[in-house]
């Protein structure tokens, strides 16, 4: 199978492209810059697309993007949050609904930052669209990928909560403050937190390749914790105390508009879709995927 990838350098894209060569697949990487090597392929996401890159493809996953939470939200930034998903993803829309041989499927980054704040409610992907920045960026996201769909490509929305890998994301970032005992639970902790491991996420992009289903698809493990839940959790994987609290203004302090869509929105998303589509997790639990991730005695 020729799997074309945006976004491969990412946490989630090195080891998509990792285990996808593993199996014996071929994998063109589309860049920015020049291409370093036969399975390498330019791009520029604001207009342009190496045919070649797409032309028999099997597929095609898109997963490029600037980072969400990266950096503090200012009005320049969200511009940039933006344009990298919208354009990027409406230009390789277009160039797959011109190719000569368009692949089978698109699947399209997306998040479950679609549903804004929802409470202590279970969310599935028949609910409505949110409020907020980042639910009204996964709609234009999504609908950015309409040329492909409207060529007869069957495109897939993995809307995707929390990754979770020791080496990157949201948990390699707090981890050092866990293991120095420094770790703690954001506002009042009261949020709920919708995640999935790295390695399961990998694996429910390959499903979603492989099997037919289309639209969106929540892609994070069927058991969401709340931030005290988890907080507690990851102290009891690193044997730390996880008593601190970051308090809520704080929070809006350093990262503007990304504390209340972010770090202290509440989002109990469960993965209808996948599940229904046959998708079987390795880690359903936070304390599984924490052992898998830490190399940690299994939690509950």
């Amino acid at each position: 199978m020729k799997v074309t990838l945006t976004g491969s350098s990412g946490l989630i894209g090195t080891a998509l492209v990792r285990a996808l060569r593993a199996d014996g697949h071929e994998v063109v990487r589309l860049v920015r810059r020049d291409p370093a090597g036969p399975d390498e392929a330019r791009w520029d996401p604001s207009g342009d697309v190496d045919p070649a890159a797409l032309d028999g493809a099997d597929a095609v996953v898109h997963l490029a993007g600037a980072g969400i939470g990266d950096k503090r939200w200012t009005p320049e930034y969200k511009r940039r949050i933006r344009d990298s998903r919208v354009r990027g993803t409406r230009t390789l829309a277009a160039a797959i609904a011109a190719a000569g041989r368009p692949p089978g499927v698109l699947v399209s980054g997306s998040a479950v930052g679609f549903y804004g704040d929802t409470g202590d409610r279970e969310t599935d992907e028949g609910a409505p669209m949110g409020g907020g920045f980042l639910a009204g960026l996964t709609r234009d996201w999504e609908a950015a990928a309409a040329p492909a769909a409207e060529a007869g490509v069957r495109v897939v929305h993995p809307r995707t909560g929390i990754v979770l890998a020791a080496g990157g994301g949201m948990l390699g970032k707090v981890l050092p403050l866990f293991r120095l005992g420094l770790g703690g639970r954001l506002g009042d902790g009261r949020q709920w937190m919708s995640w999935i491991s790295l390695a399961d996420h990998v694996a429910a992009l390959r499903h979603l390749i492989a099997h037919d289903v289309a639209g969106p698809v929540n892609l994070t493990a069927p058991e969401p914790v709340t931030n005290r839940d988890f907080t507690r959790a990851i102290g009891r994987a690193v044997h730390r105390p996880a008593a601190l609290a970051v308090p809520g203004f704080a929070l809006r302090a350093a990262l503007g508009g990304f504390a209340d869509e972010g770090a202290l929105v509440s989002q109990r998303i469960v993965p209808r879709r996948l599940v229904e589509a046959g998708f079987t997790f390795a880690h359903p639990t936070l304390g599984a995927a924490l052992a898998a991730e830490l190399g940690t005695p299994r939690q509950g």
